[in-house]
């Protein structure tokens, strides 16, 4: 599952890890990619000593599926690097979530400032759809997250019936709380996903952006609408 941030990605995660059947990797190129740009994040020192950042090693952890079962892989597209190879993407089933720039922005620049349209991923996102549209077989499904979140069932359903694989209810509801397979991140983004237990209701209202915000979602917002054309619509 391919996402920018602060986009139900950890919420989803906790969807498809409450699968009787099914294992999670959260954001397997976060360290690599902290250590190899030198940005500054959240936690960056924390995550930089908990985390693989070796580029070849990362590439087999996410090609080593489990002896039975699912492998889900939540990843960011902001981490993915023009020099990263993506050859694997061959190699699994590549869904992409999406979100309109204006509610990215929103909650993204709450948790950290000096924030620019890089950060948010959607040009990386573009890239990726484009790159998995070009892989024989299936096309790749643009989820949108709004629209998810009005029928989570429904699209779960629909999900799980393009992967060839059953819906399971249990998909619906989580525990609250951490998990061992979160990042160690989780402890500066994952505020609301630790205490939900299930999808919440979308957002109604669009945010109030200042002419800073404003400027980022314009930004952003080209390649939104290149991804949306393709969105499900159920």
């Amino acid at each position: 599952m391919w996402s920018g941030p602060r986009n139900i990605s950890t919420a989803m995660m906790r969807a498809w890890e409450n699968r009787t059947d099914c294992e999670v990797i959260d954001e397997p190129f976060y360290g690599y990619f902290l250590e190899h740009t030198g940005i500054e994040h959240p936690m960056r020192e924390k995550i930089l000593e908990n985390t693989n950042t070796d580029l070849n090693s990362i590439i087999r952890q996410v090609q080593c599926r489990p002896e039975s079962g699912l492998f889900y892989h939540k990843h960011i597209s902001t981490h993915m690097l023009e020099h990263i190879p993506l050859d694997w993407l061959a190699e699994v089933e590549n869904l992409f979530l999406i979100r309109d720039p204006r509610y990215m922005v929103a909650s993204y620049t709450a948790k950290r400032n000096q924030t620019t349209a890089a950060d948010l991923g959607y040009t990386q996102l573009q890239t990726l759809y484009e790159a998995a549209c070009e892989l024989p077989g299936k096309a790749p499904l643009v989820i949108d997250s709004r629209r998810f979140l009005e029928k989570p069932e429904v699209y779960l359903r629909y999900i799980c019936n393009h992967l060839a694989i059953d819906f399971q209810e249990n998909m619906l509801r989580w525990p609250a709380g951490t998990r061992p397979s979160d990042g160690v991140w989780h402890e500066h983004w994952y505020d609301s996903v630790k205490s939900s237990t299930g999808f919440g209701a979308p957002r109604t209202e669009l945010p109030a952006l200042d002419a800073d915000q404003q400027a980022l979602a314009d930004a952003c917002m080209p390649h939104f609408e290149v991804l949306n054309k393709h969105a499900l619509a159920l």
